[in-house]
């Protein structure tokens, strides 16, 4: 294993994932209930960490799988998020990818760090973790 002596800080990077599936005016937004800390028990977008060998939309896409059980979602780059502080566990670079489902009740399957996995409507969500209510209003503004 190699390592690494920098003068600067390094941030950790994860992904996150905005699934949409449905007609415009029923849109639901696929959503994890955290199975630990930090913010264990609220509802986030499904995501985590990226591994050292691991591409970003590789990362992406193994984290949903692991969490929901989706597969073969064509995700797209939606943004980056990295304000300190949004996430207490130290400073996180997100990259935010997106894909829509066009089939109607896909059934998801919690796993991994997912406690459950569900479909909300879009105009109902619960409050979520870290900056997730701040990036979904970032997606609507983009994506009405």
């Amino acid at each position: 294993m190699e390592t690494y002596t920098y003068n600067y800080p390094k941030p950790s990077v994860t992904t996150d994932c905005i699934v949409m599936k449905g007609p415009l005016d029923r849109r639901e937004v696929l959503l994890i209930k955290r199975k630990r800390n930090p913010f264990m028990q609220k509802w986030a977008f499904p995501g985590g960490f990226v591994e050292i060998d691991e591409d970003l939309i590789d990362g992406a896409i193994r984290e949903l799988e692991e969490e929901t059980g989706l597969t073969n979602i064509g995700l797209k780059q939606f943004g980056t998020y990295g304000k300190p502080g949004r996430d207490p566990r130290g400073w996180t670079i997100s990259v935010v990818y997106y894909g829509f489902i066009q089939e109607g009740n896909l059934v998801v399957t919690a796993g991994d760090d997912a406690a459950e996995a569900c479909w909300f409507d879009l105009k109902k969500l619960p409050p979520l973790a870290f900056d997730h209510e701040e990036i979904i209003r970032d997606f609507i503004m983009q994506f009405p």
